[in-house]
């Protein structure tokens, strides 16, 4: 079977990725062959591309899609030919109309839900359910700081954080961004261009500051992020798009009140199947009763996967993008 998909020869730039005709085998034992509809385009894709994270080369590109199962291989007894399914995960390769997935990383998407609607939230949705109710719960009443508030991951978590009857404080850059964060579930946005984030928080919350600040920023936000937190708070370091945060001396976490801080991933938290079967099934409850909706801001060909990478990178973008092949 012939397959359109991006591949690398060595990471860089986005110019290195290739979209070309590839033969691919059916299902191994264990998995599923997927006609793609939709690709999810994800930060940590560039993360991969760049060499930030190392790979083994060549290498596909992306992790999410959704799609029609095509045909399935031995010992797969939980999935069928023609379920409509959406999975996130390695090994990468997403970025192709057909492939091969590994059966255990695969989900039935639910009636109700648009095949668009799930590559665009599942692996960022996912992200914001592990963030706000595992890797820290966030209780009602509670306040939160998210950082780039209306990037995809953010856009989720304030729907999120406001569903459970928290009040949410977003961090973006100009006005537009800022409004739209607005718009999904922030009772408050600080414009991280125009105003002192640590002032502005320390006047939100009474000179307290906050119990956790989610931040996938890293090395520009780090310091203003310890900053903004309450003794004991909360420290959950989830991304590093602006360089990779400093190492961390414990004594300074006592210093600065006794702190937290961790750097957790979705691969650990949705690595068991039942983990990931959790994550998704709050997730699909948040999207059917209205607390979640899915803001597609970006809708690229896969033959223009180049310039989604430049977009994405540079920080044109909002919401979430995806790649139709």
């Amino acid at each position: 079977m012939k397959s359109n998909s991006v591949t690398i020869k060595n990471q860089g730039p986005p110019s290195v990725m290739k979209l070309s005709e590839v033969d691919i085998a059916g299902p191994k034992e264990g998995e599923v062959l997927i006609r793609q509809s939709v690709i999810g385009i994800n930060y940590m894709d560039i993360y991969q591309r760049s060499g930030y994270y190392p790979m083994d080369l060549p290498s596909g590109i992306g992790l999410e899609a959704s799609g029609i199962i095509e045909a399935v291989g031995a010992g797969v007894d939980n999935l069928t030919q023609g379920d409509r399914v959406v999975y996130s995960g390695g090994p990468p390769g997403s970025y192709a109309n057909v492939r091969n997935v590994l059966a255990s990383r695969v989900i039935r998407i639910p009636n109700g839900i648009e095949d668009e609607q799930a590559a665009a939230i599942f692996l960022k949705g996912t992200t914001a359910e592990y963030l706000l109710e595992r890797a820290y719960k966030v209780e009602t009443g509670q306040t939160v700081l998210f950082h780039a508030a209306a990037g995809g991951v953010g856009l989720i978590a304030g729907q999120w954080g406001k569903a459970i009857g928290a009040r949410m404080i977003g961090v973006a850059g100009g006005p537009e961004k800022c409004a739209l964060a607005k718009e999904h579930g922030y009772a408050e946005v600080i414009d991280r261009k125009n105003e002192n984030v640590v002032t502005r928080v320390k006047e939100l919350t009474g000179g307290v500051g906050v119990p956790v600040v989610y931040d996938s920023i890293g090395k520009d936000t780090f310091k203003q992020s310890l900053e903004c937190l309450s003794p004991r708070g909360y420290f959950i370091s989830f991304g590093t798009t602006s360089g990779s945060v400093p190492p961390v001396d414990a004594a300074m976490l006592q210093h600065k009140g006794s702190l937290y801080f961790t750097r957790p991933t979705l691969a650990n938290y949705c690595a068991a199947r039942d983990d990931l079967e959790l994550s998704a099934a709050r997730l699909f409850k948040m999207i059917a009763n209205g607390s979640v909706k899915t803001k597609i801001g970006q809708r690229f060909e896969l033959s223009d996967v180049v310039r989604a990478h430049v977009d994405l990178e540079a920080g044109k973008t909002f919401g979430s993008s995806i790649l139709i092949p």
